[in-house]
């Protein structure tokens, strides 16, 4: 197994030695493999999909706004 160096804020590693019981090598190990499965399932999707990248430009921008009004009107409650 390779091993990695990972650098982390001092205030993290400070919370980190708090929880002496958790095993942070196999949580960091199982994150990066969960972050990678995604990667791999979106680059899949995306090698199917027929939307060029104007349209998912412009679904971006949709939902963009959208979520705007639905924030700004949840603000005037």
């Amino acid at each position: 197994m390779t091993n990695i160096t990972l650098s982390i804020p001092d205030e993290l590693h400070a919370k980190m030695k708090r929880r002496n019981e958790m095993r942070w090598s196999s949580i960091i190990r199982n994150v990066l493999k969960e972050r990678l499965e995604n990667l791999e399932r979106a680059e899949k999707l995306a090698r199917k999909s027929k939307l060029t990248e104007k349209d998912a430009l412009e679904i971006g921008e949709k939902i963009r706004v959208g979520v705007w009004k639905r924030f700004k009107e949840m603000a005037k409650r």
